[in-house]
């Protein structure tokens, strides 16, 4: 309700303006009867309560704040519900008139006129019938502010959640006027317009995004949604997915909403949001190198049981896809997939989010409780990546979670029951960590039942070509490309690089060159800074790289740069063993081993 502790300033000068007026003190209290304004000997007592501060007593103020009339009172010192200070004597007050102040439908305060001398007195007697129209308008004009104040500060309010809402929205988003004109713009639309918001608004739309349909929807009435639009500046050009909302009064175009968003993020979303919907397999994994096989066909056979599996690995080289694929080719497979990152969760937030809360658990709990992703996979599979990074308390509770298969939510007694199969994952080595007590032994010997690692691509250098190749159609796809094809010296610098992160990076220096691509192959120009210095001179950077590796990682090169020249037919073959002076046998052995037969 509205207060008159929030217009302080305003009261005092009424206050002061009605004691100047009618040449008594004023007083003004609000609703719970402390002095908020006042003159003389009120304004020394701001702050401070009115009749010891007692809403329900039967005393001048407390009467009218409940019953809501003007009262005035002749003789203070015979009104015996008047102030039990003054009629003790402790207190100066002879007479007095107060009004209520009313605001809307609440009582939020009084104001009181108050007599201190025998003249004043006398003056209040004559005069109250004049006086009391005077300071009930006075009244009135209080709750008229205190209510235009607090519908302020909910406008004010209100202002702020829906820029909160604008500015948490991933589009951009403009307000423009009836006359094309930008009236407010968030800081996606700053951004994918390459502006500052000053730049932007009070600025012509038609400056900023120069032929957008959008100026039509002005003249029409009709707006249009997800339409692609391709904008040109005098230093920019902009490809986006644009949506119009017309803004409407009295049948005439007040204004309108535009949001947009760039058309390469719109198709990346379109696929990320596909790909959650796909199932992986083993077929899904891109890798033919012995390492990778041999890995895959381990993974292959754990998929067949339910004991744990903890699988190790550089950062980069797959594990979630592995975890993946055995759960979807496992007897679970119809069962949730629940994925959590140890290391990406809060240390205070993990247990929660592992095993849930009840209600009123801690501060800022919601009132229904919160299921954990243990509950979540029931009949699935959890996989716990980062593992390595979890906190010695909660690895306490993971062990128990692992051999009885229950546990109870954070701030329950409930015991709760699952069957859920465990897939564990680390880039640590988990074996030190328990030499420094920061691992538990036992839980390591819990969740390593089925240790898997996974090599990392340099270990593999036959299959960075083939990696890199199906990523160019991922990016293609979504980029709405046809680069069909690395040049050699890029696929000579893929191979001699170390990949320190593995095929995650080989993945980010694909998705580089295609968008750094305008032709259809990617060259030396087109790959990340750091790869091309790679062509200043021979030998370096074969990090972790064998001689045995490079040299098979070369043969099968030169071999599918041959199939590739003559075809791979009986005939054709011939003619490479002759160019390459090696017996049919002998190439028919190598295709075999490289897995191009």
């Amino acid at each position: 309700m509205p207060r008159l502790t929030d217009i302080k300033e305003t009261t005092q000068q009424v206050a002061e303006a009605i004691s100047l007026a009618v040449g008594l003190e004023t007083e003004i209290v609000d609703h719970e009867l402390t002095i908020v304004g006042g003159t003389g000997y009120y304004e020394k007592r701001l702050g401070e309560k009115e009749e010891l501060g007692k809403l329900e007593s039967n005393f001048l103020y407390a009467r009218v704040l409940r019953e809501g009339k003007t009262v005035f009172v002749k003789e203070a010192l015979r009104d015996m519900n008047y102030d039990p200070l003054t009629r003790l004597g402790k207190r100066r007050e002879l007479a007095e008139i107060c009004t209520p102040i009313i605001s809307g439908d609440r009582i939020i305060g009084v104001i009181g006129l108050v007599a201190f001398t025998k003249e004043q007195q006398q003056h209040l007697v004559i005069e109250k019938e004049q006086l009391k129209p005077f300071v009930e308008r006075m009244a009135d004009l209080l709750g008229s502010k205190a209510a235009e104040h607090m519908m302020m500060n909910r406008l004010e309010q209100t202002r702020e959640e829906m820029t909160t809402i604008l500015e948490t929205i991933h589009e951009g988003m403009l307000a423009v006027d009836s006359q094309g004109v930008i009236e407010y713009c968030n800081l996606n639309a700053s951004a994918l317009l390459k502006k500052t918001p000053e730049e932007l608004v009070k600025q012509p739309l038609e400056n900023v995004m120069p032929g957008t349909g959008a100026m039509d929807v002005l003249k029409t009435g009709e707006g249009y949604t997800e339409q692609e639009e391709i904008l040109k500046t005098a230093s920019n050009y902009f490809h986006f997915i644009v949506t119009v909302k017309p803004i409407m009064s009295d049948h005439h175009v007040r204004g309108m909403v535009i949001s947009f968003r760039d058309i390469v993020e719109a198709r990346k979303l379109v696929y990320n949001l596909s790909e959650m919907s796909i199932t992986y397999t083993f077929d899904d994994i891109i890798g033919e190198s012995e390492k990778m096989q041999k890995a895959k066909m381990r993974a292959q056979q754990v998929a067949m049981g339910a004991s744990t599996v903890l699988i190790t690995g550089e950062s980069g080289t797959g594990k979630e896809l592995f975890a993946r694929a055995i759960h979807y080719v496992s007897d679970r497979r119809k069962g949730p997939f629940i994925t959590v990152n140890c290391g990406a969760i809060p240390e205070t937030l993990l247990e929660s989010e592992l095993f849930g809360y009840e209600k009123g658990a801690f501060t800022g709990a919601r009132d229904k409780g919160k299921v954990g992703k243990f509950e979540l996979a029931d009949s699935g599979t959890i996989f716990l990546d980062e593992i390595g990074d979890m906190p010695l308390h909660l690895q306490v509770k993971l062990l128990h979670v692992l051999q009885n298969r229950r546990f109870e939510r954070v701030g329950g007694n409930k015991t709760i029951q699952v069957d859920v199969r465990v897939i564990t994952a680390t880039n640590r080595n988990l074996e030190e960590m328990m030499q420094e007590k920061l691992f538990r032994e036992d839980l390591y010997y819990r969740i390593s039942v089925i240790p898997l690692h996974l090599p990392p691509l340099r270990e593999r250098r036959d299959d960075i070509l083939m990696l890199s190749r199906y990523f160019l159609k991922k990016y293609n796809g979504f980029m709405n490309k046809k680069i069909l094809n690395f040049s050699q010296s890029v696929q000579q610098i893929f191979m001699k690089y170390g990949w320190p992160g593995n095929v995650r990076e080989l993945e980010n220096a694909v998705e580089y060159g295609v968008n750094m691509t305008f032709s259809d192959e990617i060259k030396l120009d087109a790959v990340p800074p750091k790869l091309q210095h790679l062509t200043d001179g021979p030998g370096t950077h074969f990090s972790g790289s064998s001689l045995q590796d490079l040299v098979k990682s070369t043969e099968k090169e030169i071999l599918m740069q041959k199939i590739r020249e003559y075809g791979s037919n009986h005939e054709s073959k011939l003619v490479i063993a002759r160019e390459l002076g090696v017996s049919r046998a002998t190439l028919y052995r190598k295709l075999a081993e490289h897995h191009l037969s």
